[in-house]
């Protein structure tokens, strides 16, 4: 069979499928493919939804990934407000949501992830939002304006981002954790203490060690949190986000492999030579830490839909990257290069007091392993490079400014 009648079914139209679209035909390929999404827009941006979208800082042409003539130009075909609902790997066809079917050479899950549920009583009221989607975030926005209050229930990135966005709006903005501290699954204690006073500082109340254990109502629309001690926490819209949950149920019923994600090498192939699975959904080799991990993030997104894409189109494998995330908060650029496995002490560059500073997380033999950093572009650069050597270097001489970055990443 000729490349040019062989079909490839993308079954997802976020940024990872999205963006294997595109690639699969910068690298040449021929033949048809079909990208199939479950929402009525085309492929777009999802971080700018929790910040510029909810701020009515970006349009919908921004948001898009690619303008809309780009599809039809690149004759990919687009499947929208439609959804993969069950695999036939015997047969290479996939069943969709409105009944028919689509036969397939290559599949390519691009599922991503949905917002994880918290099971509490008055979670189905008017007014209980997650943020997933551009319609999560109209949803929310409509929810923000002066005098409102938000809840939110869980201090990760999105909630943070949330709620600095919330006070932009003029609303008041109360962060529910149920940790004793901000970020505690996905920050060091040092940059948690800097953006609890951070926003503190900015008016939002932070609820720390606080168990929710009912959302309460008034004529079908919430009104408030009650927490496991007894107080109720007034609200006009309480957003959940505690984590979210990768979408692997259509891969593990159709008998491949998962765990905590859809199983794939560095090619971003499944245990069936005719699927790959890219982006959100799937649990992936992390080269560079020698373990299995899955990676919530539009760099990994790119790089899978890359990697996918050179393989199917018999390309050299892209070098693999070290993996790295941003956070916008207020005036703040958090940008975070790697990951902190087996980290043993962190070495402070720069002023922590003045909003600018990075962590350098190190093993014991003084591997970097991660940098977090906070208004520091050059050091998040400079930390990308001595991740990816795998370079060594002593806590001391990282804390030393006059020490550039420069030297320390030669």
């Amino acid at each position: 069979m000729t490349q040019d009648s062989r079909h490839i079914v993308i079954a997802g139209a976020g940024h990872a499928g999205g963006s294997a679209a595109a690639m699969l035909r910068q690298l040449g390929w021929q033949g048809a493919i079909t990208l199939i999404g479950e929402e009525p827009i085309p492929p777009y941006q999802r971080p700018p939804l929790s910040k510029a979208w909810l701020k009515g800082e970006a349009t919908a042409e921004s948001l898009a990934l690619r303008p809309a003539a780009f599809y039809s130009d690149a004759t990919i075909g687009l499947r929208l407000a439609t959804r993969v609902s069950a695999i036939d790997r015997a047969a290479k066809t996939v069943t969709l949501s409105d009944g028919g079917t689509l036969g397939y050479d290559v599949l390519i899950l691009a599922l991503g992830a949905r917002a994880r549920r918290l099971t509490l009583p008055g979670v189905h009221l008017d007014g209980v939002l997650e943020l997933r989607s551009v319609a999560d975030a109209d949803r929310l926005k409509a929810a923000l304006h002066p005098g409102a209050r938000l809840a939110v229930i869980g201090g990760g990135y999105i909630g943070l981002e949330a709620a600095a966005s919330a006070r932009s709006l003029g609303a008041e903005a109360i962060i529910i954790e149920r940790e004793s501290r901000l970020l505690a699954r996905v920050a060091c204690p040092i940059l948690s203490e800097f953006f609890q006073g951070f926003h503190r500082c900015r008016g939002v109340t932070v609820e720390l060690d606080a168990q929710v254990s009912a959302l309460q109502g008034t004529a079908g629309r919430v009104s408030g949190v009650r927490l496991g001690d007894g107080r109720l926490i007034d609200c006009d819209a309480a957003l959940i986000g505690v984590g979210a949950l990768a979408n692997d149920d259509l891969a593990c019923a159709a008998g491949l492999t998962c765990q905590n994600g859809i199983a794939v090498d560095l090619a971003a192939r499944t245990d069936d030579p005719a699927i790959f699975a890219i982006g959100d959904c799937t649990s992936r080799p992390l080269p560079l830490y020698d373990r299995l991990g899955r990676l919530e993030s539009v760099p990994n997104a790119l790089e899978q839909a890359k990697q996918a894409a050179a393989m199917i189109c018999g390309k050299p494998a892209p070098t693999p990257e070290v993996p790295w995330f941003w956070s916008d908060q207020y005036d703040l650029r958090l940008q975070i290069a790697g990951l902190p496995f087996d980290c043993t002490e962190v070495a402070v560059r720069g002023d922590v007091g003045v909003g600018r500073f990075a962590l350098f997380h190190l093993t014991a033999d003084g591997t970097v392993q991660a940098v977090e950093a906070v208004n520091a572009s050059t050091e998040f650069m400079g930390g990308r490079r001595i991740i990816a050597r795998r370079k060594r270097l002593a806590r001391a001489r990282i804390e030393d400014m006059s020490v550039s970055m420069q030297e320390l990443a030669a």
